[in-house]
């Protein structure tokens, strides 16, 4: 997860160049929303001569990034291994298959089908009452057996947890796992989520198998109890994102080109909201809808809990594109849920810190927060404590440490993430490690003075590809090379 460094940085290119090399090349190619859709060369299906009509344009390229996706083969890579394949078949060599990944993805693959054998259908518990506790822990009482068959939902006994799986849209086979465990904790119920494999390889849309080629419209939500939930009730088409309003990995844009409108209905919460419009504009506003959350537009699973109208609550999703000028006619709604939701207007509240929360009220995005203090006051170590409380609430981070190296970094933020001195009990490293790896946490590899254009670049990619919404830089003297100045500024 280290993101490029100078010595490599992500080699940019730009729409116009990727399609002026393919006019280049006599490669046809369709313009979709996110991506350029092209016949693969993967398939066979290109020679020299230009493929029939009726080629289906299974290859997918980003239009951001120029990274390409197969979804007929799932062979992916960059924009450079494109054109090196390209070069390939020219010389009549066929491309590079995508061996090593599958091979990389094998173990988590045969760990994945091991806990699926042991799980079993939720209808097919013998005890009716441990069934029906079971949904009534989850909140999916009013979720049908015969919705839970259609999308393949298991229950994991031994870990009392409801079981989800990832099938390959290729050729049905299971890829992957994700296992949502409910804890009581006082009143409420917190749930806790883990995949296999681990959540940067888990690139699952839950529900996509049952998605039809001839479908255009789909609604996207934050959790696979929404999807089940939204399914039943409406009967449309509705996917999961893997890991809810966090982020939307560019990965997944080519399943969702098909769609001519996608509604995104991702949680009841304001964050939710701002992670809507930030993916609209991954998705292309023009095709997208958002709903607004609201006392009478709860989450998908409360809506059919209160037995609140799904679809009429979809039919009053709002556009995701805004004229340039509007009326206040159309603000009226959002800044009335300003107004009721001011706690969650203010911000992510940082857990660790609550006189913090007195000053600062809270992390919004588009805000900018200086510390200052002399050398040594401890300012690098209070940043990464009150970066990783954020984190810990699925603040998506980024770090760029122009002063202290990334390992010394990293383990001043794990032991403060471990609240213990892990040299003194090594034999915990690997459980605190595991957990440390699972947060939303990326790291710049540059050090001392940089280029400003390229630390701004690479910031540009990151939030492009993991959908960052909190950049930490330390710091900002040694990233303009001023750290050798006598004067202490």
């Amino acid at each position: 997860d280290v993101l490029p460094s100078p010595e490599g940085p992500v080699p940019s290119v730009s729409i116009t160049e990727i399609r002026q090399y393919l006019r280049a090349q006599g490669i046809p190619f369709h313009d979709g929303y996110s991506c350029l859709h092209t016949p693969s060369l993967f398939t066979g299906a290109r020679d020299e001569q230009p493929p029939p009509a009726s080629t289906p344009y299974t290859l997918f390229i980003d239009k951001t990034t120029g990274s390409f996706l197969c979804t007929a083969t799932l062979a992916e890579g960059t924009w450079q291994d494109f054109q090196a394949n390209v070069e390939l078949q020219h010389r009549g060599i066929p491309p590079a298959s995508s061996e090593e990944q599958e091979e990389d993805a094998r173990r988590a693959h045969e760990d994945a089908r091991c806990i699926w054998d042991r799980a079993l259908p939720l209808w097919e518990l013998l005890d009716k009452e441990e069934t029906n506790e079971t949904k009534a822990m989850f909140g999916i009482s009013l979720v049908t057996d015969a919705t839970l068959k259609r999308f393949g939902v298991r229950y994991l006994r031994t870990a009392k947890s409801l079981v989800f799986p990832w099938f390959s849209p290729r050729d049905a086979t299971l890829k992957g796992l994700k296992l949502l465990r409910a804890e009581k904790k006082g009143d409420a119920i917190a749930y806790v989520e883990e995949t296999l494999p681990r959540f940067d390889s888990y690139h699952n849309l839950f529900g996509l198998p049952l998605i039809g080629r001839r479908d255009t419209e789909l609604v996207l939500t934050g959790w696979e109890l929404d999807a089940l939930a939204l399914h039943q009730a409406t009967g449309v088409a509705s996917l999961a994102l893997p890991r809810g309003a966090t982020c939307l990995p560019p990965a997944l844009l080519p399943y969702l080109e098909q769609f001519k409108r996608i509604t995104l209905w991702l949680g009841e919460d304001l964050r939710s909201w701002e992670a809507a419009k930030l993916f609209a504009r991954k998705l292309s506003l023009k095709r997208c809808s958002l709903v607004r959350p609201g006392d009478l537009q709860p989450r998908p699973l409360e809506a059919l809990n209160q037995d609140l109208n799904l679809t009429k609550i979809l039919r009053a999703a709002l556009p995701a594109s805004h004229k340039s000028i509007i009326s206040f006619r159309q603000l009226r709604e959002e800044v009335f849920g300003q107004l009721v939701n001011t706690e969650q207007v203010a911000g992510v509240k940082w857990a660790r810190f609550p006189e913090l929360n007195k000053f600062l009220k809270g992390h919004r995005r588009g805000e900018l927060t200086i510390f200052t203090g002399p050398t040594g006051s401890g300012k690098t170590t209070f940043i990464s404590e009150y970066a990783l409380d954020l984190c810990m609430q699925g603040v998506c981070t980024l770090w760029g440490s122009f002063e202290i190296n990334n390992v010394r970094l990293a383990k001043i933020m794990l032991t403060q993430f471990a609240t213990r001195r892990l040299e003194e009990q090594l034999e915990l490293y690997d459980e605190w490690a595991d957990r440390f790896e699972d947060l939303p946490l990326y790291f710049m590899t540059f050090h001392g003075q940089q280029n400003i254009k390229t630390v701004i670049d690479t910031m540009q990619h990151a939030v492009y590809m993991y959908d960052i919404t909190h950049v930490v830089v330390d710091n900002l003297q040694f990233m303009m090379g001023y750290e050798h100045l006598s004067v202490d500024r």
